[in-house]
C-alpha cells in the first residue's frame, strides 16, 4: 500500500545507484526496491561496473529525466562519487547503507537497515551541507563529506584485511585503530590552515566536517558544524601510550578542555605535509601518497536525512 508521506515531501520518482559489489548487495538491492514500491516511489535501478561509473550514471540520468532525489547502495565511495558529481544541483541524495563501514550513513543518524533506511529518508528532510575537496599532486580533486585524514585513521583503512571487514564489519576498522594507537606511530607533519604554520610529531591528521562519529560515540572537537562553510582540523599528538589513552578517554566524554595532545583549528584551506609521503584517505576510501591540499566548498551538497522529529 503506497506512503502519501512520499508524495507529500515530494519524492514520487527516484533512481537507486547500486554497487553490485558491495558486501550482501544483491540481498540489500531486493529490500530497498520493495521498501520505495511500499511507500508508492517510483525507482529505476542503475549498477555501476567500474569506478566512476557512479558518478557518470547519476549525472546523466538526473540531467535526462525527471527524478526527485537520487538514492546510493553501497560503500562510502560510490555514495561520494554521486554527491560529488551532483554537488552544487538541487537533487537531493539519499546515502543507504551498503557498505562495510558505512560511516557516512552512521554520521547521519540514517538507519542501519536498508528498508528501514529508505522509509527514513523517503519521509525526512534535506539538508545543506558544506562538502571538503582533497587533491593530492598529481591526482583528481575528491569531494567529502565526513574527514580526510593521514596517520592511523588511514592506516586502519589500509591495513585491515578484507576478510575480517566482511566478518566485523565498523569493527574491524576499531580493532586496527586500536592496534596503531597503543604500538605508538608517529610521523613528522607540516600542517598550513589558512596562512597559519603547525609543525609537529603527530598521530594522526584529520580535517572533519562532521564531529561526530560512531552514532555519536566520539566527538573529535568542539563547535564542529557540517553547514558554517569551515572545515576543521584535529590534530593528534601523543608522545605515549598513556597520552593516547587520555585522548580517546576525553574524545569519548566529549571532554575539549586544552590538552597538549590536542590541536584544533577551523579554516577554509589546508595543506597537509608530512616529512615522509604518507597514505591518505577521504571518507574510507584511500587517496595515495601525500602532501595534500584541502579545501571547503560551502553548503555544496543536497543530501536526505531522517527529520528531526523521529
Amino acid at each position: 500500500m503506497a506512503d502519501d508521506g512520499a508524495a507529500a515531501r515530494g519524492v514520487r520518482r527516484a533512481l537507486l545507484v547500486v554497487n553490485p559489489a558491495a558486501r550482501n548487495a544483491a540481498r540489500r538491492e531486493a529490500a530497498a526496491v520493495r521498501a520505495f514500491t511500499e511507500l508508492g516511489v517510483e525507482v529505476e535501478v542503475a549498477r555501476t561496473r567500474r569506478a566512476g561509473d557512479a558518478a557518470e550514471l547519476a549525472t546523466a540520468l538526473v540531467a535526462g529525466g525527471a527524478l526527485d532525489a537520487v538514492f546510493t547502495l553501497g560503500g562510502d565511495g560510490t555514495a561520494m562519487e554521486v554527491v560529488g558529481a551532483l554537488a552544487g544541483g538541487d537533487t537531493p541524495v539519499g546515502i543507504l547503507p551498503g557498505g562495510t563501514g558505512n560511516l557516512i550513513a552512521r554520521t547521519l543518524g540514517t538507519p542501519l537497515g536498508v528498508a528501514s533506511a529508505v522509509r527514513a529518508l523517503v519521509r525526512g528532510e534535506r539538508a545543506r551541507v558544506d562538502l571538503g575537496l582533497v587533491q593530492r599532486a598529481g591526482g583528481t580533486p575528491r569531494h567529502f563529506a565526513f574527514a580526510a585524514g593521514v596517520g592511523i585513521d588511514a592506516r586502519m583503512i589500509e591495513e585491515t584485511p578484507a576478510r575480517l571487514k566482511r566478518r566485523l564489519g565498523v569493527l574491524a576498522y576499531v580493532l586496527s585503530a586500536a592496534r596503531a594507537i597503543l604500538a605508538g606511530e608517529r610521523f613528522r607533519v607540516r600542517v598550513v590552515i589558512d596562512g597559519e604554520e603547525i609543525v609537529r610529531d603527530a598521530a594522526a591528521v584529520m580535517i572533519v566536517n562532521f564531529g561526530a562519529v560512531l552514532g555519536d560515540l566520539f566527538r573529535f572537537g568542539p563547535g564542529i558544524r557540517h553547514d558554517d562553510g569551515l572545515l576543521d582540523l584535529c590534530l593528534f599528538t601523543p608522545h605515549s601510550a598513556a597520552d593516547a589513552v587520555r585522548v580517546l578517554w576525553r574524545l569519548a566524554r566529549k571532554d575539549f578542555r586544552d590538552d597538549a595532545s590536542l590541536v584544533y583549528r577551523a579554516g577554509r584551506e589546508f595543506l597537509v605535509e608530512p616529512a615522509t609521503p604518507s597514505v591518505a584517505q577521504a571518507d574510507g576510501e584511500l587517496l595515495g601518497q601525500t602532501p595534500i591540499t584541502v579545501r571547503v566548498v560551502p553548503l555544496a551538497a543536497t543530501l536526505l536525512v531522517p527529520a528531526a522529529d523521529r
